[in-house]
């Protein structure tokens, strides 16, 4: 049977051509939700992978989301809201009963149903985890302990570890008996009897290893692991830097309790820069599935800083009212300085954020970065300052104008891209996310730097004040 993409139904496939679900078939599910053919929705949802599970929940209404959950019953995959918007997955788990979802719980690996768990409020999680098996229980519970953002939260507890006396031969059959395995692994760990991590043994040097030679004569004895208590950003880091598929998550004590892979690695690098950019946008942890309540929420604290720095902008310019009053073209002229800065403070912003995020800013680098965004605001302002001091001069038959322009903008392109670095290192070494306010004080200081600049210069070289 076709699955994914290939999936369909008899007049029409899950998805079109360009990737989109189709809306034929959305309605014919749909018109089975309405008329409660339990028997029709499970059989075109049967054959669909996870992630397209959860893509028809976010295309259905909430009313129809409960629905087909409610449908499948038993057959509904609950890996499937791990790939919806946060409060779609609130959403529907807060409709189930809590023995449902600990039943769909316990089909999960340990990561997909801490994901599930974590958000739930503190007596639901407690009545889902009693009614799972002792040992399952323990496992989530013991993930659920460790802080939120971490490695421990995002780490699988299920891995092959065997002492470094065993042979290949030994590991094998190990392997072939026990039922207990993990589905998917890329190494296995070579451990003392404190689960202490000795070296580790990727598959396809075990595979190419005759049966007699002991684990611990090829096993690496060097090798990379991630603290449980680490963010869950510094360990995508390391699969970064070490070019890893999967590593060992240990606690405080160093003993080995879960392993990392890299598809759970994919989702925290997209998670992060999702996150970053949002910041960046004042917009918080919004997805496109929030209510309007929500979103107005989300979004009204940064528009409320925003109007301050607005107030300050307009208070700088209310400072030179006579200034402007005297030559009209002073007003028409005041923004293309004030947007030049802002798009030159952003550019550097943006470059230093994601640096830092990155961590590729460190030690002396600091400094270099500096004069090299000075020096490139020196040579953009000298760049643009001529171009705009050509346009205006021409536009108004006024050389003088233009060289004041030209002036304002060389300032202004200069405090663009060192206060686009500065505000940024800043932030970080005051423990602020520079991703949240960066953009408001570097756009209030190009704006104030601008107008300030431009008005003033005005009024000292045609003698306005």
């Amino acid at each position: 049977m076709a699955t994914g993409p290939e999936a369909g139904m008899d007049d029409g496939a899950f998805r079109t051509a360009e990737g989109r679900i189709s809306l034929l078939w959305l309605e014919r599910l749909r018109a089975y939700l309405e008329a409660g053919r339990d028997e029709d929705v499970a059989l075109v949802m049967e054959p669909l992978h996870s992630a397209d599970i959860g893509d028809v929940l976010e295309q259905l209404e909430p009313a129809e989301r409960i629905a087909l959950v409610v449908m499948l019953g038993d057959r509904f995959d609950y890996s499937a809201l791990t790939e919806v918007d946060e409060s779609i997955r609130l959403e529907i788990m807060e409709a189930l009963p809590n023995a449902d979802i600990a039943r769909g719980v316990a089909e999960l690996s340990n990561d997909d149903a801490v994901f599930l768990l974590e958000d739930l409020e503190p007596e639901d999680q407690h009545e889902i985890l009693s009614a799972l098996p002792t040992f399952e229980r323990l496992k989530l519970k013991r993930s659920l302990d460790f802080p939120e953002d971490s490695a421990g939260r995002r780490m699988q507890t299920d891995f092959i570890a065997i002492p470094p006396f065993w042979t290949v031969g030994q590991t094998i059959d190990y392997l072939r008996a026990e039922q207990d395995l993990p589905e998917e692994f890329y190494q296995i760990y070579v451990v003392d009897a404190g689960y202490t991590v000795l070296g580790t043994l990727p598959l396809d040097k075990f595979l190419r290893t005759p049966r007699s030679v002991k684990i611990d004569t090829i096993m690496n004895t060097t090798f990379v692991l991630v603290k449980a208590e680490e963010d869950q950003e510094e360990a995508a880091r390391s699969f970064e830097r070490y070019d890893l598929v999967e590593v060992g998550v240990v606690d405080e004590s160093g003993r080995l309790v879960g392993v990392l892979t890299i598809d759970d690695i994919v989702d925290v690098i997209q998670e992060e820069a999702e996150e970053d950019i949002r910041l960046m946008a004042g917009v918080g942890d919004e997805d496109v599935s929030d209510t309007t309540v929500d979103t107005v929420k989300s979004r009204a604290p940064w528009l409320a800083v925003n109007l301050v720095t607005a107030v300050l902008v307009s208070y700088v310019i209310g400072l030179f009212n006579a200034t402007i009053e005297q030559m009209v073209a002073l007003a028409v002229l005041m923004p293309i300085v004030a947007s030049m800065g802002g798009n030159a403070g952003a550019q550097t912003m943006t470059v230093t954020v994601r640096a830092l995020a990155t961590r590729e800013i460190e030690g002396g680098r600091v400094r270099r970065l500096i004069r090299r965004e000075m020096v490139v605001g020196i040579f953009n302002g000298a760049i643009f300052a001529i171009l705009i001091g050509l346009i205006t001069w021409l536009r108004f038959t006024n050389a003088g104008l233009g060289v004041v322009i030209g002036l304002a903008m060389i300032i202004n392109m200069i405090v663009a891209g060192t206060f686009g670095i500065l505000i940024p290192l800043t932030l970080d070494k005051l423990k602020a996310d520079p991703a949240i306010a960066s953009a408001v004080f570097v756009t209030t200081v190009t704006d104030v730097v601008g107008f300030f600049a431009f008005l003033g210069i005005a009024g000292l070289w045609f003698g306005l004040f």
